[in-house]
């Protein structure tokens, strides 16, 4: 056992030096993406204030030209009350302020193309970015579990391999929703409050051009966006804990989420309730929602349905749950291997959560007959802690 252990010891610490140097190799990508990142953001900065300058000049030569235009019609029409003189700087002048406009729209159009060339390095950064703090979040977790207490690692390997996987996997899980958490307020509010700050800068360059009107349909614009950046935000608490869960109650937050899976994914739900509809504990409401949430991801995910129903039933002693599908279905005898090779953990990960509630669950599904999934939990439990 000893010589097992020393071997395991062996290869550990050697993994642990390569992922160690993979690590810092995968920082200094990152480190570089950031600072691109920063450095394209600012050309950015810099590029919207000369596009901003460059657009009030073009105003500026399009209204003189436009002046200049009807004084030099004015003096072609009456020869008597002007002389040639008055013809040729009405005509120089005309020609000078046309071939100005000219040149400021070439730059004006040559910004804009700068613009959306930058806005795509912008989104290539980005995108690199997003995967190497993935890598590196997946390297810091691997890392953690291999500079463990030894005797802890040879007690996993030699007990649940299963549950092992599962723990590796929550914490990627959490780390991955924290990213999106954290993407979906980038691209939504974020985007939405940047893009009203230009708006009001805009609104307030035509306050001083007392160009009413269009300020007016700016404001609109602006309380449209404002409502959407809004609704975003909304959208964000909602996923991290529906605030209606604690005001409403189970029952109104899933007609809720149903609806929204409907619109969102393009798949048509039904959600059935029957019994004594009732308020249960917070932490059973929540753990039932958050079941109902991941079967119907997982759903949409794997199994390609066209139809998802949830049907909750209030009994005396216990609240049952199933949740059906039509789409591909998988073969439940080989569902541990198949999570494994596939790293899915969600069928076994939701097992767990219901063995806390001290409850049951049934899997019946085949190949391309589709899914159901059955859940016992009971609520008589006098002494279930939150």
């Amino acid at each position: 056992m000893d010589h097992q252990v020393d071997q395991i010891d062996r290869v550990i610490k050697n993994a642990t030096k390569v992922m160690q140097d993979s690590q810092y190799q995968i920082y200094e990508i990152l480190k570089a993406a950031r600072d691109e990142a920063a450095n394209l953001q600012y050309q950015m900065t810099e590029l919207m204030e000369e596009t901003a300058r460059i657009c009030d000049k073009v105003d500026e030569l399009e209204r003189k030209f436009r002046l200049a235009r009807l004084r030099l019609t004015e003096v072609s029409r009456d020869f008597s009350k002007f002389s040639e003189e008055d013809s040729k700087n009405a005509y120089e002048k005309a020609t000078q302020y046309q071939v100005e406009l000219m040149i400021f729209r070439e730059k004006e159009n040559y910004l804009k193309t700068r613009r959306d060339d930058l806005v795509k390095r912008m989104r290539n950064v980005d995108a690199s970015i997003e995967k190497a703090e993935t890598i590196g979040s997946q390297m810091s977790v691997v890392l953690d579990y291999l500079s463990g207490d030894l005797t802890q690692v040879t007690r996993i390997l030699e007990s649940a391999k299963n549950r092992q996987l599962l723990g590796l996997q929550i914490i990627l899980a959490q780390e991955e929703e924290r990213k999106r958490i954290a993407r979906d307020i980038h691209d939504g509010p974020a985007q939405s409050l940047a893009n009203v700050v230009l708006r009001t800068e805009i609104v307030e360059r035509m306050l001083s051009k007392q160009e009413f009107e269009v300020v007016q349909d700016e404001i609109v614009d602006l309380k449209s966006q404002l409502r959407g950046g809004l609704e975003e935000i909304r959208k964000v608490i909602f996923n991290l804990r529906p605030m209606t869960l604690d005001d409403l109650g189970l029952v109104p937050t899933l007609r809720k989420f149903v609806h929204d899976f409907e619109e969102k994914m393009k798949v048509k739900t039904m959600l059935e309730v029957k019994g004594q509809e009732r308020r249960l504990k917070s932490a059973m409401e929540a753990a039932i929602f958050r079941l109902v949430q991941e079967m119907f991801t997982n759903a949409a995910k794997h199994a390609d349905p066209s139809y998802v129903s949830c049907k909750l039933t209030y009994e005396e002693n216990e609240v049952q749950l199933v949740v059906e599908d039509n789409g591909q279905g998988f073969n439940v005898e080989s569902l541990e291997s198949i999570s494994k090779e596939q790293g899915h953990f969600g069928i076994i990960g939701m097992k767990e959560r219901v063995k806390l509630l001290e409850g049951r669950m049934k899997i019946r599904s085949s190949r391309e007959q589709g899914t159901q999934l059955s859940f016992f939990i009971p609520i008589n439990v006098e002494k279930r802690e939150e």
